[in-house]
């Protein structure tokens, strides 16, 4: 009885089956590779249309991605003007090599990948002026 019940369900299943498009033609496989849907972001339209377009000034770009680090003195960030003279002493062509390569603890342009080398040059003269 089990063996009949086994070909009974084999035989049902191989004619109640859809064939398998096995073509290997580009639109097949284009057909198959297609995305069934797509993610929406709730207000990724509006951050896109208020980015400014021209550039920051050194207090927009410290509040945006220095403020964590440089507002609180985290990992050894210099805060006030008092921290920031021994590191001015070194020159400002310094101070910007190494605030977009990275140093110590700083990630390369203090994680704002998307700023220009003069906003970060305008950042730095805004927090050493703090």
């Amino acid at each position: 009885m089990k063996k009949l019940s086994a070909a009974l369900l084999l035989l049902s299943t191989a004619v109640f089956a859809q064939p398998y498009d096995n073509s290997l033609t580009e639109e097949a496989i284009k057909q198959r590779l297609a995305p069934i849907g797509s993610v929406y972001l709730a207000g990724a339209a509006d951050t896109a249309a208020a980015e400014s377009t021209g550039p920051r000034s050194g207090e927009q770009v410290y509040q945006a991605s220095c403020f964590a680090c440089h507002g609180t003195g985290a990992l050894g960030a210099p805060k006030s003007h008092e921290d920031w003279v021994p590191r001015l002493a070194k020159g400002k062509d310094v101070l910007l090599k190494h605030a977009i390569e990275g140093f110590n603890s700083m990630p390369p342009r203090g994680t704002c990948m998307n700023c220009s080398d003069e906003e970060i040059a305008a950042a730095i003269d805004f927090m050493a002026a703090k």
